[in-house]
């Protein structure tokens, strides 16, 4: 649960933030570029912003258990406070209005413009064999569509973030495997995924947020291909390997992740990683400082540490 949280708000933060700097560079530059950027991202942050909130505020009242609902723990008083932003933000079919009814009135040029950019950035990154895109959104198809334009060659996975239902899962399918997508993490959210129980799986499907630890193996049959290590979730290296062993004897194929780290925390998981379907340890990479001696990441992935590392 803290690291769906976690994760949604890294996403809700992501937007906001393009959206300020759209806002901040239309008011130094006077440019109408920035200005129909500024105008488009806004109820799409107002939204997503406000319905995060409440997800991860509603999350947090069950982290407490039973204690969410008693008001010394403050659980519940931020549930209550979220809930007014959606009102005072504006209603969410208000904000769609606007995105559809106004913003768009200029033929879709602002989105367009949008999505030739991730185009460009998935062309800067086209050398590298792997790229991983996020997913969960309304705009799911063209900003996939972008990124193989702009990477033909490469391997691409994609993460929904548990952001599909399964009729969606079962709709955007088939466009994943004419695009070469080769592995979907948690398209459903977990106290959900039993729906994926019996339904086509043509592109592997990873359980990240329903797999922990070696405790959740038992709930994955029949539902997911892969399963995603991270040490942030089995609590330690000891954990994780045992349930690498184990999700591998099961027939289980392994991809190691993480959350945001430093290469000392990053370090371990490497050795998680050996033999892994797909490794995504790139916390290190997201932070403004790292180690002294950090890990070493190049075009073929990422190195074992180095002695100093460590200390």
């Amino acid at each position: 649960m803290l690291t769906t949280m976690k994760a949604e708000l890294f996403a809700a933060r992501s937007i906001l933030l393009s959206c300020a700097v759209a806002i901040d560079m239309q008011t130094a530059t006077g440019q109408a570029d920035w200005a129909a950027r500024a105008a488009f991202l806004t109820p799409i942050a107002k939204s997503f912003g406000t319905e995060t909130g409440i997800r991860v505020s509603e999350t947090g009242v069950q982290v407490h258990g039973g204690m969410g609902f008693i008001e010394e723990t403050g659980a519940a008083q931020y549930y209550r406070d979220v809930r007014v932003t959606a009102i005072y933000e504006g209603t969410n079919g208000i904000q769609a209005m606007d995105l559809v009814g106004r913003k768009m009135m200029d033929g879709g040029e602002a989105a367009s413009n949008l999505i030739d950019e991730m185009q460009a950035q998935a062309a800067k990154n086209a050398f590298r064999p792997l790229l991983k895109i996020k997913l969960g959104t309304p705009d799911d198809m063209p900003r996939l569509e972008a990124v193989r334009a702009g990477a033909p060659t490469s391997r691409i996975i994609v993460d929904a973030n548990e952001g599909w239902s399964a009729e969606v899962y079962a709709d955007l399918a088939p466009h994943l495997v004419r695009l070469g997508v080769q592995l979907v993490e948690q398209p459903l959210p977990a106290s959900q995924d039993e729906a994926l129980i019996g339904m086509d799986r043509p592109v592997p499907v990873c359980a990240d947020e329903s797999c922990h630890d070696r405790a959740s193996l038992p709930h994955l049959k029949g539902k997911y291909d892969v399963v995603n290590i991270k040490l942030d979730k089995t609590g330690g290296l000891t954990e994780a390997l045992a349930l690498r062993d184990a999700a591998l004897a099961e027939g289980y194929k392994v991809m190691v992740g993480c959350m945001v780290g430093s290469s000392l925390a990053m370090a371990p998981a490497t050795l998680v990683a050996q033999g892994a379907l797909v490794t995504d340890l790139d916390g290190p990479l997201l932070l403004g400082e790292d180690r002294e001696v950090p890990l070493e990441f190049d075009d073929k992935g990422v190195h074992p540490p180095a002695a100093a590392l460590w200390g």
